[in-house]
């Protein structure tokens, strides 16, 4: 199935107080480059959240961002510091006796001393990523649906710019096979108005024949035209990542379409050429989005 790099999906699980929401958003890159977003008690799982993610895709810059909501006692742990609690009772009760103030604090007031309350992780980590992952496998599926939505617009859209550049190419076949024809008889023409007694050196002009036709020749690049789209063909009926591959394919069939232009010496075919180049390019930007 082919897909596009850009994509989104999102994921919610929700049990007991804790709630969980992923979101998977991505556009086209030419390697793939993952970011993770999430709270800092969640840190010690982003290496799995990665490998999760790199099980889905090859290429796209990928951000993830994570939310949790943790309104239960699970993956809480509140400690209180009792020996430093001690410490400012007992500076406290001198303060007051130095200072003949009358000593009033409660437990409330001790509690929200520096460092004596403190909301610490506790072992509740397989609790917790077994949820999240169920809101992460959640997005994800939803980002492939959405990047294969993408994907199969993007490959339909090219295939018909590829039919279009097939029958460009019948046409600069029909052109370029009465080149040469074309061009002997304008020779001998010109030759004739040239020379007094009408007589032509006919190996001679064999000669100019054979050098025009070795220079105008452009079989070679429409074999090689027609072979890279046959295997354009082949890599997008296929399943596995093919962007880099197609994009290759796309630079040397720009290369045949220039090397064409160049060299048939025909305004039909030069005409053709522009319009060739015209839909390569528009499939090169298309191919930029496709994984």
């Amino acid at each position: 199935m082919i897909k596009s790099m850009t994509g989104f999906g999102r994921g919610k699980y929700e049990n007991n107080g804790r709630f969980y929401t992923v979101e998977i958003k991505s556009v086209n890159h030419k390697y793939s480059d993952i970011s993770i977003r999430m709270p800092r008690f969640l840190n010690n799982f982003e290496d799995k959240i990665r490998k999760r993610i790199l099980e889905e895709i090859s290429r796209g810059k990928v951000d993830v961002f994570i939310t949790f909501e943790n309104y239960s006692n699970i993956g809480k742990n509140i400690r209180f510091n009792t020996e430093l609690a001690k410490e400012y009772i007992k500076g406290l009760k001198k303060l007051a006796n130095e200072t003949e103030m009358e000593y009033n604090i409660n437990l409330v007031e001790l509690s929200k001393m520096p460092e004596i309350l403190k909301l610490e992780d506790d072992e509740n980590d397989d609790i917790i990523e077994k949820e999240l992952l169920i809101a992460l496998n959640e997005s994800i599926n939803n980002f492939i649906q959405m990047r294969q939505l993408e994907g199969e617009k993007l490959i339909s859209d090219i295939l018909k710019r590829i039919q279009i550049i097939e029958e460009k190419i019948s046409e600069i076949e029909k052109y370029s096979s009465t080149l040469v024809e074309e061009y002997i008889k304008k020779l001998e023409n010109r030759v004739k108005e040239l020379m007094v007694d009408k007589i032509v050196d006919e190996n001679r002009l064999s000669q100019e024949i054979v050098i025009f036709s070795d220079k105008s020749s452009i079989e070679e690049e429409l074999t090689r035209l027609k072979s890279h789209i046959i295997q354009f063909k082949n890599f997008a009926n296929g399943n596995s990542p093919i962007g880099k591959k197609i994009d290759f394919l796309i630079q040397e069939m720009n290369r045949e379409v220039n090397t064409i232009g160049s060299k048939a010496n025909c305004l039909e075919i030069t005409n053709i050429v522009i319009e060739l180049k015209t839909e390569i390019e528009n499939i090169r930007e298309q191919v930029q989005n496709i994984e």
